[in-house]
């Protein structure tokens, strides 16, 4: 597949010489979260072609983005990583999140889909450094089959694919419900009160936890009028 470029000697131009292709930010931000085998970046990125899937891969391989892995036991199988330069786009990854966030998010439509995993980098992206202040807690999320969890120190927070190892609060709710949460038709203590989510744990970080996570107020773009009206 031809590599497309902008022919600009500008760092910006440049940039999206290596990631401004379709598809290819979004494998950046599954491979923000762990290593993927080339079946989970499929299951993630529905829509998404095997073909195609493969071509991006070793663009990002030939450029140095990504590298091949064996994931550790008891896996054992071969999978995708991110290298240092490819790690550095997460504060590129995370601003588009919350530009889009406040300028591009609505009501979801019919045929778009939702996968829970990708809250993992989203609790990155709406997290609040001074709501966490002096807060040390480990968070777990189950939603059905998917479970992640967020370590929360002292205003930073480290959000992974998993189960936690003695966790201090545990939050249960469906992948509906949490998507109605994201996209604030619902908040955590309501589908608790409802009964459809719950919670376990440490009563203070659970009081702390509706705090942490700040959406941005979401705003209109200008539009121009149409001039076919």
């Amino acid at each position: 597949m031809e590599q497309r470029n902008y022919n600009q000697y500008c760092a910006t131009a440049r940039t999206l010489d290596l990631v401004g292709e379709r598809w290819t930010l979004l494998l950046i931000r599954e491979l923000l979260t762990g290593p993927k085998r080339f079946s989970d970046l499929q299951h993630s990125l529905r829509g998404l072609g095997t073909g195609l899937l493969a071509a991006r891969m070793k663009h990002l391989e030939r450029e140095g983005l990504a590298r091949k892995v064996t994931l550790p036991p008891p896996a054992r199988t071969p999978a995708y990583a991110l290298t240092p330069a490819g790690e550095d786009l997460e504060p590129v990854v995370l601003a588009l999140a919350r530009w889009g966030l406040t300028w591009a998010m609505d009501e979801p439509r019919d045929q778009e889909n939702f996968h829970p995993g990708w809250a993992v980098l989203g609790l990155k992206a709406c997290f609040d450094p001074e709501a966490a202040t002096g807060l040390r807690a480990l968070y777990e999320f189950r939603l059905e089959e998917e479970v992640f969890h967020a370590r929360v120190d002292d205003g930073t927070i480290e959000t992974l694919h998993g189960p936690a190892q003695h966790p201090d609060v545990i939050i249960t709710t469906s992948v509906e419900t949490f998507r109605d949460i994201t996209a604030s038709r619902s908040t955590l203590e309501e589908a608790i009160s409802s009964g459809a989510a719950s919670a376990s744990g440490d009563r203070q970080a659970l009081r702390r936890l509706h705090r942490l996570f700040r959406l941005p107020l979401p705003r209109t773009r200008p539009t121009a009028p149409d001039p076919a009206s």
